[in-house]
Formats: structure tokens, C-alpha cells, sequence
């Protein structure tokens, strides 16, 4: 067997370990939320005129993963999240129990919207497998 065969066939029982693992190896995170803060000075630049984008226009969830979304607005002023008015310094915390996309009004929102798209949890294998694979593609992206 030359050396670039055996080179060849290792690499590839390296990719399918770890595929193997991708699909056996239950999905966790250090925390089930996902924490996004409303700088101070927000308002004031968009009062001046700045374009300020501190929120995604969409933010993805997964249920049993990582299923809540905390704000926190560090602003001066009051900012509202869908009914809730948050006060400076005030945090918000809005976990989610049902997948579906969720549109919300945001005032820290160039466009006064936000959307919220929570995904089902990965149970199976091939699940977990294609979560994984779509936050590596994503993060690469």
C-alpha cells in the first residue's frame, strides 16, 4: 500500500469518526441562553443620524439547546421588545417552549423589527448531525 493511500484512508476514517461523533454526541451548550445587549449611546447615535445595527435582524434558537434570549439594554433610554417596555439597565428574559418563527417589534431596530426563529430540538442522530454541519456552514459564512 503506497503512502498516499494509507495518507488517504486516514483522513477519511478521521472524517467519518468524526461524523460518527456529530450524530451520537448529544447537543449542549455552557448556557440555554442567548444574550444580546443594547450598547449605551444606542438611541443618541441613531438621533444623529447613524445607521447603529446592534441586533441581527434574525435570531435562530434551538429548543432544548439554547432556547432562551436574554436582552439587556444598557442604553439610556427605555427600549422596547415586542409588549415590553425594557427600562435602562432592566434585562429581559423570554425562553421559548414551541418551535416556530416569531416576529416582534424592537425599537432597537433600524426597521422596528425583530425575528426569532426557533428550531426543533435535534433528537436523532441524522438531527444533530445536520445542526451541526448548518453551525459550522454558518459560522464559516
Amino acid at each position: 500500500m503506497t503512502a498516499v493511500r494509507r495518507l488517504s484512508l486516514a483522513l477519511l476514517a478521521a472524517l467519518l469518526g468524526v461524523a460518527a461523533w456529530a450524530a451520537i454526541a448529544p447537543v449542549r451548550f455552557d448556557s440555554r441562553e442567548k444574550v444580546f445587549e443594547i450598547p449605551k449611546g444606542t438611541w443618541a447615535r441613531r438621533m444623529a443620524g447613524n445607521k447603529v445595527e446592534i441586533l441581527p435582524p434574525r435570531i435562530d434558537l434551538t429548543l432544548g439547546v439554547q432556547d432562551v434570549l436574554l436582552l439587556r439594554n444598557q442604553d439610556d433610554v427605555p427600549q422596547v421588545f415586542g409588549p415590553t417596555l425594557m427600562m435602562p439597565g432592566q434585562s429581559f428574559r423570554l425562553p421559548f417552549e414551541v418551535a416556530s418563527t416569531y416576529s416582534f417589534a424592537c425599537t432597537a431596530h433600524a426597521s422596528g423589527q425583530m425575528l426569532i426563529v426557533v428550531a426543533p430540538q435535534p433528537l436523532s442522530a441524522w438531527q444533530r448531525l445536520r445542526w451541526r454541519t448548518l453551525r459550522a456552514w454558518n459560522a464559516i459564512a
